[in-house]
């Protein structure tokens, strides 16, 4: 294997290291810190953003209509009975009024909870009505509500839905109530057209799904054996959207984490229970409403009592009527991906809509997410080992990470998949910023190694003579303009050439080493140690007058005296060294001043026996 095609494989290994660091180091950062409820925020942030694009090309179904009960129906109703809400009568009498012209259901989302005495017996008039009418439909909902304060009641069985098929799953996510808010008995009890309408929003408050099956424990112990005891029920949209489709029976089939419709139809669940919804567009001539046509509850009223039949069917016939509040003074408000604020009978709207157009969303489970995030990784990475240049890389991961949202965008779109975006694109974006981060450390090393390399004597590992010379020139130009010492000292290993020809030059070699290194143990680590030549050495002292340089001078050629040095064939022998010192401002203004000045004691004391120190050219020193 030739060097070049080794140092690709070199490259490739530390990529994919690089990729398999930046997962581990994400799975360890959510585990040890508390993210993941700020990623799945950010998470379903991006599916909001997502819906509001998309549902723009979603066409609502003309089968469905929405009776509103408007800001002007409430006011009609108050100004008629004097207060809200309307008696069943009323009711009554709108549902009586619209199978004049043969909808396809009539579905209440109202919860008729209390009795209405003073208005007479209304309650059976309005129960009469549902008892007549197969396709007329009710809600009631669960809570849990203490028994202290109101007491469980039994559901009758008509409303129980049995789950066929893999009902593990559904046991484990339904979601779990132990108590019931009734309707009047008339209704309660005289039909099966009854679902529950509760809605759970996410930790956002944002409602992007609905609960399609609950699980009710009332009127029995909530719990038994340390599980929780309860029977199936059906979401008021599921029970209307599966009669819709011709399924009359209470069974519903489980297929893994789906509940099958007539086959072919699928409402995936998250593990939490919940199905996503794909929610229409806004109507661009009335922005109350989606797309879904819409009559007021007031204009219907006048019109059965004025026997407008014309107006009826125009409205309602063969639709499917959802009758619900719209007013935000009725508090039927809620908050949804693509509206802030959103009337409850609209939420309904959606989730029978997706049922008749099979067009529920299906999120990403994690072992696609974790697949994505590697692929985007692996792919990040490549990129970012062809360019070469930093800012082509940081193009290339800034469109790999817009196209990975685009097909997000089309997935949803097209095949109403919710792939994860916020972990492959932040995996993607960290492998970006890590692996600059390491290349910015590797070459900063690789650079103070090469600088190192260039600076530094590969004998003694003293600083070489260039770089002896620049720093003279930097403790010129300080000295000068703050005024303060600096002083040099320059060293020669006595009588070097006759210990070369008597023990070799390999031995000459392993002293210099060993005197450079005996020079740094005894100097500080601002001082600068270099090799000037041959067996030559120097010291710069930065910031030091010439008694403490010479101090300094005299502890090195006692430490090199005293030192055994080994030789090359491995016995030991003494040498000792000579040192001039030379200090700005008193010896010398400029480089060559202060070297000279310093060579000029060095000579001096060679001259007068060597091994010691000279500080004063004019006085002649005192053998050691």
């Amino acid at each position: 294997m030739n060097e070049k095609v080794l140092k690709r494989v070199k490259n490739y290994i530390a990529y994919a290291f690089c990729a398999a660091f930046v997962f581990v180091v994400l799975v360890l950062f959510f585990k040890v810190v508390d993210v993941k409820d700020f990623v799945v925020q950010v998470e379903n942030k991006t599916y909001d953003l997502r819906q509001l694009v998309v549902s723009k090309y979603r066409k609502p179904s003309s089968d469905i209509v929405i009776l509103s009960i408007d800001d002007a129906s409430y006011e009609y109703v108050i100004s008629r009975y004097g207060a809200w809400p309307a008696p069943r009568d009323f009711w009554a009498n709108i549902a009586q009024g619209i199978e004049q012209v043969h909808p396809k259901a009539i579905v209440f989302d109202l919860l008729f909870v209390q009795n209405f005495k003073a208005f007479g017996n209304t309650d059976k008039m309005l129960a009469d009505v549902i008892k007549s009418n197969d396709n007329i439909y009710v809600a009631m909902n669960f809570d849990n509500q203490t028994p202290e304060v109101r007491e469980p009641i039994q559901l009758p069985p008509a409303l129980k839905t049995e789950i066929t098929g893999d009902r593990r799953f559904i046991e484990d996510v339904a979601k779990k109530y132990t108590n019931v808010r009734g309707i009047v008995p008339e209704i309660l009890y005289g039909t099966d057209k009854i679902g529950f309408i509760n809605m759970t929003r996410d930790k956002d408050g944002v409602a992007r799904g609905l609960y399609p099956i609950f699980t009710y424990a009332g009127g029995e112990s909530s719990y038994k054996d340390g599980s929780f005891v309860g029977d199936f029920y059906k979401h008021l949209d599921l029970l209307v959207g599966m009669e819709l489709l011709g399924l009359k029976s209470s069974r519903v089939r489980a297929e893994g984490k789906n509940i099958i419709l007539n086959n072919d139809i699928k409402i995936p669940m998250t593990d939490e229970g919940q199905c996503y919804l794909n929610w229409y567009k806004t109507n661009e001539k009335d922005e109350e409403f989606e797309a879904w046509d819409w009559a007021s509850v007031w204009e219907t009223d006048k019109a059965i009592k004025e026997n407008n039949l014309e107006f009826l069917k125009n409205e309602f016939e063969n639709k499917i009527v959802l009758v619900g509040a719209t007013a935000t003074s009725l508090n039927d408000i809620k908050t949804v991906p693509i509206r802030y604020q959103y009337p409850g009978v609209l939420t309904h709207a959606t989730f029978i809509n997706n049922i008749l157009d099979n067009n529920f969303v299906k999120k990403t489970g994690a072992i696609f997410d974790i697949a994505v995030t590697t692929i985007l990784v692996l792919i990040t990475g490549i990129i970012l080992f062809k360019c070469k240049r930093v800012h082509l890389a940081m193009f290339g991961v800034f469109l790999l990470v817009t196209f990975y949202s685009i097909l997000t965008l089309f997935l949803m779109l097209r095949y109403n998949i919710w792939a994860s975006l916020v972990l492959p694109v932040a995996a993607s974006i960290a492998t970006l910023t890590i692996t600059y981060v390491l290349k910015y450390i590797i070459t900063s090393r690789d650079y103070e190694h090469t600088y190192k390399l260039a600076v530094t004597d590969g004998l003694t590992d003293l600083f070489n003579h260039r770089y002896f010379q620049e720093q003279m020139k930097i403790n010129i130009e300080n000295s000068k303009r703050y005024s303060a010492p600096f002083s040099l000292i320059m060293i020669d290993i006595d009588f070097f050439k006759k210990f070369n020809d008597t023990f070799g030059h390999q031995s000459g070699d392993a002293v210099l080493r060993q005197v450079a290194k005996t020079i740094k143990k005894n100097i500080r680590t601002t001082d600068v140690p270099c090799r000037y030549g041959g067996e030559e050495m120097s010291v710069i002292l930065t910031n030091t007058k010439k008694e403490e340089a010479a101090l300094v001078a005299q502890k090195i050629c006692e430490a090199v005296r005293h030192k055994e040095f080994e030789l090359a064939n491995g016995s030991w022998t003494h040498v000792t060294i000579s040192l001039g010192v030379a200090t700005m401002p008193e010896n010398g203004s400029d480089v060559q001043q202060l070297i000279e000045y310093a060579d000029k004691c060095l000579y001096i004391a060679k001259e007068n026996g060597r091994n010691q120190v000279v500080f004063d050219a004019d006085k002649k020193p005192e053998n050691n």
